[in-house]
């Protein structure tokens, strides 16, 4: 009874997942969710779609309330029948009471059978020793693995969305506007006083008022067609028709559950015979599951929200077929959509597996740029970082070894891919095995498009480049190359793999010194584009700095540099050159840039039109640019990243970094989603004192950076006076428990 008494003062567990998702009992219906159970439809495949469990050995996480400050055991039930589980009969898995800090686990019970549904649920215990009661009851689906994807994913979903705006503008002519660029599928409910044919537009810009842009550019999308409407009141679906250019290239095509899809913002349709009614017209937009609700920003800057706005926007929207892709044009993974798609989705929505579903696609359909191989590695690791999870890891480990492209090293220690080291052999073990736009094997990149004729104010060379010079030892692909193995380094600790990590930190310290013989300017410490050439970019140094390839003696003629280029990178580029700025404590400048109204800019995007993020950032600079373009989005995880400071220290959550650089901000308001639950981050000044409010998740501890700009030393945690701990314009406060925690500094 005692133990009862203990287990109704503390919440139970909730947001169950089962390897990583969060959602494995909803069901849908060509992509509209249904309330149907797994149990009655499970056997319908082809009518229904749903997603599948197919490892052997699922990982089963969990979030606590705020008020577990620390996990000590947990205990599991897994049953075949949710009419078991009711009656605490565990089948198939009882773990029994199992010490633990952690909010997961892994599956050890009997063999799951295919096409078979099964439920847990999951209860633990506090720091005190109180048991929770058991949570709800989750429910998954075990199916047939798939070699190719061994990692669950959902199925695509839809959303049926009505115009903002529906305008006659004339006798038989209606303008619609749907608020926001998305790919999608017209659908229509009309009631014609004759049987005929209207005209239907549909397009992503708009030259004047009420009028559609026939003529927007080269791969911003404009399409009429005719649709032959039946006398009387009928519903109609438009059927895109397949682009036989694309696919020629091999993309990632759409599933037959849904059909072809379309960007489109505006809706004009002509000759229609009958009044138009204001909900005759919907869109139904196309994209992977999403909660609007999970993340939210705001602060005291509008640019900085519209921004933030667009980018979150711009994670749901290009989500379309389930995968990272380049946007409509292509609709071909690249490592580098990837890697920003990945920390941007992470930001807004705890969603794990189209990161994984994609790099799983990436390691075997790789495309060419030298660096987009080594950020495979980057990707691998953000993965565990953020989830606490290492099967990914473990699965690819052998493939990401070939990925950091070591046979490309030179006596020197550095890789090249101009030393003829290219050979079949290699290429073949890093699966390219044909040629990609017509070139065969590895090519450095640095930034895109690399050349361009458009300069403008804002830059001294044409191309995202910065005038870089390419020679056979290229710094941005070495800076990779290091990263790669201080990284390889960490994930062969992960794996227990102590000979290996060996042997990655100590080429890790080769590669640093080879670096700095080959590329740092002997006079000024600036960073040389390459081996032979003294010419200094923005890339070869904002490179370098956010690789940790800086030394202290030379961080501030390189921040001065990098600042001295401005934006003289793409949208691609300035990922990197965020980060950069950010851990060298140049966070006013990285505020600067992100709220910046130049053509070089985030708000030039919206200035422009685009409710989704650019390919780059402007048509000038790159002519056949598409407006749906996530890998534009690097604000979107940058505001939580490092503007908010929200990170993870320890893999899964397990330990938080919260160190807000707000810059000239004066208030700014933070909710982004973890693994381990919801992080919400509060700053504002107000009569020179600074307040900053916190809520960290059940069973996680933070470390607080208080911002001191003006050198403040009365700080307070919850109304408590506490002792300075002072680092770099910050007062450090460590091991913050769970829980709504106000800090203030007078």
């Amino acid at each position: 009874m005692a133990h009862l008494a203990q287990s109704q003062q503390v919440t139970a567990p909730q947001n169950l997942r089962c390897d990583l998702l969060l959602h494995t009992n909803t069901m849908y219906a060509n992509g509209t969710a249904i309330d149907k159970s797994l149990e009655s439809i499970r056997n319908q495949s082809k009518k229904y779609q749903f997603a599948a469990i197919t490892s052997k050995q699922p990982t089963f996480s969990w979030e606590v309330d705020t008020t577990i400050k620390v996990i000590s055991a947990y205990r599991i039930l897994v049953a075949s029948s949710s009419q078991l589980l009711e009656n605490q009969i565990a089948d198939y898995w009882n773990s029994g009471k199992v010490k633990s800090t952690q909010s997961r686990a892994i599956y050890t019970g009997k063999p799951l059978e295919t096409g078979k549904i099964y439920y847990w649920k999951v209860a633990v215990w506090n720091e005190k020793g109180a048991m929770t009661p058991f949570s709800q009851a989750a429910s998954f689906y075990y199916g047939e693995q798939n070699p190719a994807e061994f990692f669950a994913h959902y199925p695509l979903t839809t959303e049926l969305q009505l115009p903002i705006v529906v305008k006659k503008t004339g006798t038989d002519t209606y303008f619609l506007d749907f608020g926001k660029d998305a790919l999608a599928q017209p659908q229509l409910h009309l009631t014609s006083e004759v049987s005929d044919s209207i005209w239907i537009e549909v397009g992503e810009a708009i030259e004047k008022p009420y009028t559609i842009h026939t003529n927007p550019g080269r791969n911003i999308r404009y399409r009429k067609l005719s649709l032959f409407v039946e006398k009387g009141t009928h519903d109609y679906s438009i059927q895109w028709p397949a682009d036989a250019k694309r696919n020629s290239r091999n993309p990632i095509l759409m599933p037959d559950y849904i059909g072809e899809v379309y960007p489109f913002r505006y809706m004009s349709i002509s000759n229609v015979k009958g009044e138009l009614d204001p909900k005759s017209i919907q869109r139904r937009m196309v994209y992977y599951p999403f909660d609007e609700q999970a993340s939210s920003f705001t602060s005291s800057d509008t640019i900085l929200n519209q921004v933030w706005d667009l980018c979150k926007y711009s994670i749901k929207a290009t989500s379309f077929t389930g995968y990272y892709v380049d946007g409509d044009r292509e609709r071909i993974p690249y490592e580098a959509d990837a890697l920003i798609n990945q920390l941007s989705h992470y930001a807004v929505d705890a969603e794990y597996s189209m990161a994984r579903r994609t790099m799983t696609y990436l390691l075997y359909h790789p495309t060419w740029p030298t660096e987009w191989s080594l950020q495979n590695v980057l990707i691998a690791w953000n993965d565990y970082l953020y989830t606490g999870d290492d099967r990914l890891l473990m699965t690819y480990y052998s493939e990401l070894q070939k990925k950091i492209l070591m046979p490309l090293a030179g006596n020197n220690g550095l890789i090249s891919t101009q030393t003829n080291k290219q050979t079949d052999a290699f290429l073949t073990s890093i699966h390219i095995t044909k040629p990609f736009d017509g070139r065969r094997g590895l090519h450095d990149n640095v930034d895109w498009p690399q050349t361009g004729n458009y300069v403008g104010s804002e830059k001294e060379y044409g191309g995202e480049t910065d005038g870089f010079v390419y020679r056979p030892y290229n710094a941005v692909v070495n800076a990779y190359y290091y990263r790669n193995m201080v990284l390889m380094h960490q994930i062969a600790l992960t794996l227990h793999k102590t000979v290996d990590a060996a042997f990655y930190e100590r080429n890790a310290r080769r590669v640093y010194d080879s670096f700095r013989t080959a590329f740092r300017d002997l006079k000024t410490g600036l960073i040389h584009d390459g081996d032979s050439t003294s010419h200094t970019s923005l890339h070869a140094n904002m490179f370098a700095l956010a690789f940790g390839l800086v030394p202290a003696e030379d961080l501030n003629v390189v921040k001065q540099f990098i600042k001295s280029r401005g934006m003289a990178c793409s949208v691609y580029g300035s990922q990197f050159l965020l980060d950069a700025l950010y851990d060298s404590g140049m966070g006013d400048y990285a505020l600067e840039l992100m709220t910046a109204t130049t053509q070089r800019s985030w708000y030039n995007m919206i200035r422009t039109g685009s409710t989704i993020t650019l390919e780059a950032w402007d048509k000038v600079y790159k002519p056949n640019l598409d407006l749906n373009h996530a890998w534009g989005a690097a604000p979107g995880n940058i505001i939580v990243r490092k503007l908010m400071g929200v990170e993870p220290l320890s893999p899964g959550f397990e330990q938080i970094r919260i160190k807000p650089q707000l810059g000239k901000l004066t208030f700014a308001s933070l909710k982004t989603p973890t693994v381990k639950g919801e992080i919400a981050v509060t700053y504002s000044i107000n009569e020179g004192i600074s307040t900053l409010d916190v809520v960290i998740p059940g069973g996680t501890t933070a470390t607080l950076y208080m911002p001191n700009p003006l050198g403040k030393t009365s700080l307070s945690v919850d109304g408590t006076p506490i002792r300075n701990e002072s680092k770099l314009g910050f007062l450090l406060i460590r091991n913050i428990r769970s829980g709504k925690h106000t800090v203030v500094l007078k």
